[in-house]
């Protein structure tokens, strides 16, 4: 019977124990509380939060990474010029890195459009992009003549594939989770900044103060003098 009432007593305080912030919370003054709340606001007057800036950020680089290594693949058997018009002009997709540069210009387009500019908050977005690099890269891999043509046959695919799985990665572990706790979390506070309004509406102000007037010396004797004289003599 001592376990029994001990695993209710034990898994209360454990629910309990799982919530501290919520303890945190109803812990603080209502000064203390207004301050979080402004400083959420503030954050969301900003438009994007920071992780979302940095996922952008690195968005950014894998476009510049994917563009400056193309660029040195061009530049490195017989010069910029004669490599870009045959890649280009008479692409060829068994033999061309265009492709793989506008994949990555695909990549940077759709994800900025998605979660900078319309700041999405779902992963459909960057699994589409995902998706569409890794069956491009795979079925290049597979089917083109890349792997011949020296060190960036390799190097241009993987890169590509890495960098797409990498961003992957940040935004369903770290952008979307990190935005979902600071709206709980604002929401959270808001509801108990409510509460403590209504419990403690505060002091009163000077005005709201009342004293009774104070009554003249001598009132009681005066009145006890007077139903004296108005009794009736018998």
């Amino acid at each position: 019977m001592s376990r029994l009432s001990d695993d209710p007593e034990n898994a209360h305080g454990s629910s309990l124990g799982s919530c501290p912030s919520l303890r945190d919370v109803h812990s603080i003054n209502p000064a203390q509380l207004m301050a979080r709340i402004e400083s959420y606001e503030n954050r969301e007057k900003k438009g994007i939060s920071d992780v979302r800036r940095t996922f952008c950020l690195f968005v950014t680089f894998d476009l510049l990474f994917v563009t400056l290594l193309w660029i040195i693949e061009l530049n490195v058997n017989g010069g910029i010029e004669r490599n870009l018009e045959k890649e280009v002009l008479q692409y060829d997709y068994r033999s061309s890195y265009f492709d793989i540069f506008l994949l990555a210009v695909f990549r940077f387009k759709f994800l900025i459009l998605a979660y900078a500019l319309c700041r999405l908050q779902h992963w459909w977005a960057i699994a589409f992009t995902t998706a569409v690099t890794s069956a491009f890269l795979l079925a290049k891999v597979i089917l083109s003549k890349l792997f011949s043509q020296g060190a960036f046959g390799y190097v241009l695919p993987i890169i590509s594939f890495i960098l797409a799985w990498i961003e992957t990665w940040f935004l369903d572990f770290k952008v979307l989770p990190h935005e979902a706790e600071e709206e709980n979390r604002l929401l959270l506070v808001q509801g108990a900044s409510e509460r403590a309004a209504l419990i403690q509406p505060g002091l009163p102000s000077d005005g709201q103060f009342y004293s009774p007037p104070e009554s003249a010396a001598g009132s009681d004797e005066e009145s006890d003098e007077k139903q004296d004289s108005e009794k009736p003599v018998v």
